[in-house]
């Protein structure tokens, strides 16, 4: 961080100052990275130049460790697919909804992120659901969104939505495998929960 800083204040070194603003974050990069341009110019010598890059460091540091080329994992339990998933999901904001495409041999073919939302939902078309679905031939699929107030439990939209993308598989012979809510902390599986 100091060197991408290069300087500090009249007070303190970059080195010092990067290391109140860790201080500040609880040595933790998540919550830095969930920082915005206005938070870190508080820091006495922290300019808008100078939180945009820090900013977009700790983005590309995240991008480059969700794009790693990966061999195909399979997936046997749920804590495959959060492992899979965590690193997009665990730390965001704001919801989003992935989906996992599977093949025949529940090995993730491709993960793609369905819609953006708020902090407090996201919207899930089935329509899209399916039709990326069927576009890559998956026998099977895995529905993940995040919650950033760290709630693990589903709301009743999140069971509904549940309901009719199973109905639809069904339908498509397309099985759902599991519904993911993805914290900071942990997961909720509806499989392991018998919520399919």
């Amino acid at each position: 961080m100091a060197i991408l800083i290069s300087s500090g204040n009249r007070e303190e070194t970059a080195v010092q100052l990067c290391q109140r603003i860790m201080q500040a974050c609880h040595n933790d990069l998540r919550v830095l990275s969930r920082m915005s341009v206005n938070d870190l110019k508080k820091f006495k010598g922290i300019g808008e130049a100078k939180a945009v890059s820090l900013i977009a460091a700790l983005e590309l540091g995240k991008r480059r460790q969700s794009a790693l080329p990966r061999k195909k994992v399979q997936v046997r339990t749920s804590a495959d697919a959060y492992e899979y998933l965590r690193p997009v999901l665990s730390d965001l904001p704001h919801e989003e909804f992935w989906l996992l495409l599977l093949n025949r041999a529940n090995k993730i073919m491709e993960s793609e992120r369905i819609s953006i939302g708020g902090v407090s939902g996201t919207v899930a078309d089935l329509k899209v659901i399916f039709k990326r679905s069927i576009d890559r031939l998956a026998s099977s699929i895995i529905l993940a969104h995040n919650h950033p107030s760290g709630n693990l439990r589903p709301s009743q939209a999140d069971k509904n939505l549940t309901k009719k993308v199973v109905a639809g598989g069904k339908l498509l012979d397309i099985a759902v495998l599991d519904h993911l809510i993805i914290t900071d902390e942990g997961y909720f599986s509806f499989a392991d929960e018998h919520l399919l």
